[in-house]
């Protein structure tokens, strides 16, 4: 805790560094807000002169303010004010396509004491960006890699900072970029405060990607994204993410609420996630994913509340690319958590949806599933609720509790981990398998109709105490179920 407001202190401290330095309009450097007029060279001149003179801020008013990629560099701070609108150009070649990943509308590496703030907007028109490209690719003009018709590299990002320090983005909405939003890679002392995200006219337009940075804090925002809201990456087996806090977050997603991974080579340590809402979204509203080798430690998380979400809990150990080592999860928290599974499509009616499942199970347990020899390790679920719509058909997908029914379940450790990936499961409420040091403590696992499925189910569990766990369902039914398990303490 000492930590996290040490980082608040410094970011502080450079907000009122940044409001002091001098001040430049754009229109200064010539900068035109009709919204037609191309401004990236304006732009990028008025950042330069700002940067050579030692610093200052570069203010946006009233106005359109159209441009390809800009790069923001050290001891520049942009601001637009409400009403300013810098606007992605719609033709591809107004970007840095030629350095992907990092193509953006705004891009920095190796900058230090940089912000954009202020009540203004990033629109990056990104499904017109999204669908030039893919006509110019369609073409043979670009050489980009094609999967499901979208291009894999060079589509633009709304924001993205490489190996950057002391970075602030505060009230500012970003919307509809053609790739992830904001991308933090390797960047330290961050702060995201009070901003929006809306961007939902594309596939893979994750809200906010962060990637092996230390010492960040993202707090009081809005995200609204078609692919994960809230997302930690580790690109990089020799980096990991660390000493961050999520707090004080709505967040809404076509794929997961708040996510680590998929890819996880580094891992990440020490990490709060502090009262924060998930509402609609397709798949898990909390995730912790590592295929990858990376090692997963010390994740704390406190009030979260999901509503109208496709899962409440996915914790899952991989063996996808990690070749020279293994992944791990040890010492993860989960308390004061409420959750309403949906028996529909929590998603439907957006622009861009979870794919559409074709028959193939029933509603989906919290999951807890490491892999044969390694476990996931020292998981306390306290003071949760999940609320399930039950009623699950053992005629439209089965799946018993018998010996030869759970060791009949794959384990799909190279696969891409998702909860929904071994179909039917044989609980409703918590399914288990390959863990240790397991507490459950003042659970309820709430189904409003009847339940063939077993509540829980604990496949190859080695030690879990379990106190004041409830199971309400209609009728009854099986609780717990344990396979394979040992020392399982029940009060």
């Amino acid at each position: 805790m000492k930590r996290i407001k040490a980082i608040f202190l410094t970011l502080a401290l450079l907000s009122v560094l940044h409001l002091s330095a001098a001040e430049y309009k754009a229109s200064y450097f010539g900068i035109k807000s009709n919204g037609t007029t191309l401004n990236t060279t304006s732009i990028q001149k008025a950042i330069d002169y700002i940067h050579e003179k030692g610093g200052g801020t570069l203010v946006f008013y009233v106005g359109r303010y159209l441009t390809g990629t800009i790069e923001l560099k050290s001891n520049v701070h942009i601001v637009l004010k409400e009403g300013a609108i810098l606007v992605g150009s719609t033709n591809i070649y107004d970007y840095n396509i030629d350095n992907p990943p990092y193509t953006a509308l705004v891009y920095a590496k190796n900058a230090s004491n940089i912000s954009i703030s202020g009540k203004g907007v990033i629109d990056g028109q990104g499904a017109s960006v999204a669908y030039n490209l893919v006509d110019q690719v369609h073409k043979g003009i670009i050489e980009d890699e094609l999967k499901l018709d979208r291009p894999a590299q060079r589509r633009p990002k709304g924001i993205y900072l490489r190996e950057c320090k002391n970075v602030e983005i505060k009230e500012i909405t970003i919307k509809n970029t053609a790739d992830w939003v904001q991308v933090y890679d390797q960047c330290e002392k961050l702060l995201i405060d009070k901003i929006t995200v809306d961007s939902k006219v594309f596939w893979n337009n994750d809200g906010l990607d962060i990637v092996d940075c230390k010492d960040v804090v993202v707090s009081n925002s809005f995200i609204d994204a078609s692919d994960d809201a809230i997302c930690f990456k580790s690109h990089d087996k020799n980096k990991r993410c660390e000493n961050i806090e999520v707090r004080n977050c709505v967040a809404r997603s076509s794929a997961n609420g708040i996510k680590f991974g998929t890819v996880t080579s580094g891992g990440y340590k020490n990490i709060r996630i502090i009262n924060n809402k998930v509402y609609d979204t397709f798949r898990s509203a909390f995730t912790i994913a590592a295929p990858d080798g990376g090692k997963v430690e010390n994740i704390f998380v406190d009030s979260l509340y999901a509503y109208n979400t496709g899962n409440a809990i996915f914790l899952r150990i991989g063996k996808r690319w990690n070749t020279d080592r293994q992944g791990t999860i040890d010492n993860v928290t989960i308390q004061n958590m409420y959750v309403e599974i949906p028996a529909t499509k929590p998603d439907t009616g957006y622009g861009y949806e979870g794919p559409i499942e074709d028959l193939p199970r029933n509603v989906s347990p919290a999951i807890i599933h490491g892999i044969p020899g390694v476990d996931i390790n020292n998981v306390t679920l306290r003071n949760i609720e999940i609320v399930y719509p039950g009623g699950s058909n053992p005629n439209y997908a089965y799946r018993g509790t018998k010996p030869a029914d759970l060791d009949g379940i794959p384990e799909m450790v190279e696969a891409y981990p998702e909860f929904s990936q071994w179909k039917e499961l044989p609980a409703w409420g918590l399914y288990v398998r390959h863990a240790s040091n397991l507490t459950l403590e003042n659970v309820t696992f709430t189904a409003k109709e009847k339940e063939y499925r077993a509540a829980v189910v604990f496949d190859d569990v080695k030690r879990a105490a379990l106190s004041g766990v409830k199971y309400n369902v209609p009728g009854g039914g099986k609780k717990l179920v344990k396979h394979k398990s040992t020392q399982i303490i029940q009060k």
